[in-house]
């Protein structure tokens, strides 16, 4: 069994969480930006359809992005360099999180950005701790990422596509952000092969919380984040 946090509860110890189904910790609680960023300190965050009780996770092991280790096939280098979008930072914020949550995926039923994800991750950017990092064409976006940045680590939420490439360039330019700003880790969350060939790998869950306690030392939205234009040298 796992425990029902009421509001403000604090979440148990990782090494509760359930093998089967991987990670499960708890259920319930808010999605209160002091809630949302204390579970990501530790290693945990929601994830739940629409119509579930709020669920808790910390999977082992987990998915992670060693900046420093970051690698692009030659072909998307090349795309890159061509500089097909424009690559824009917290623009669109709201937009980008609304197209992850309505963008389709292989092997999932619905989507766990539900409503009120949605609008606790716009109060967490309206915050300053969490970033979209987007593609345009024009003035259409066609593509773009978002995720929580908190002490030295991004925790990566998801990613949409509606043009070639698009993703993957934003992701590209991301970890030239993150690089910028002394970030040397991505939080991946779970296993997909798709993320294996940027360099993504797994770790055990207590390495990964020893990770977090390296890297995290404030609870204080980092610096050094501004909307507008990212205009760097991403890696290639």
């Amino acid at each position: 069994m796992i425990p029902i946090l009421r509001p403000g509860e604090p979440f148990p110890p990782l090494e509760r969480a359930l093998s089967y189904p991987d990670g499960l910790l708890a259920a319930g609680g808010d999605l209160a930006p002091g809630t949302l960023i204390d579970a990501y300190s530790r290693g945990i965050f929601p994830w739940s359809a629409e119509g579930q009780p709020l669920l808790w996770w910390s999977p082992d092991p987990r998915m992670v992005l060693p900046v420093a280790e970051f690698r692009i096939r030659r072909s998307l280098a090349k795309r890159v360099r061509q500089r097909p979008y424009a690559i824009r930072c917290d623009t669109a914020f709201r937009v980008v999180i609304e197209a992850c949550s309505a963008t389709a995926r292989p092997g999932q039923d619905g989507t766990w950005i539900t409503a009120a994800m949605i609008d606790a991750y716009c109060r967490l950017h309206t915050l300053g701790y969490a970033h979209s990092v987007e593609a345009w064409d024009g003035d259409q976006l066609v593509g773009g990422l978002y995720g929580i940045a908190l002490g030295r680590v991004f925790f990566g939420e998801s990613m949409f596509a509606h043009a070639s490439d698009a993703s993957k360039i934003a992701l590209v330019h991301l970890v030239a952000q993150l690089v910028r700003l002394g970030v040397p880790l991505i939080d991946c969350q779970q296993q997909t092969e798709h993320l294996a060939t940027f360099g993504a790998r797994p770790v055990p869950r207590g390495e990964f919380a020893r990770l977090l306690a390296e890297l995290i030392h404030s609870h204080a939205p980092p610096g050094g984040w501004a909307a507008g234009a990212l205009d760097l040298d991403p890696p290639t």
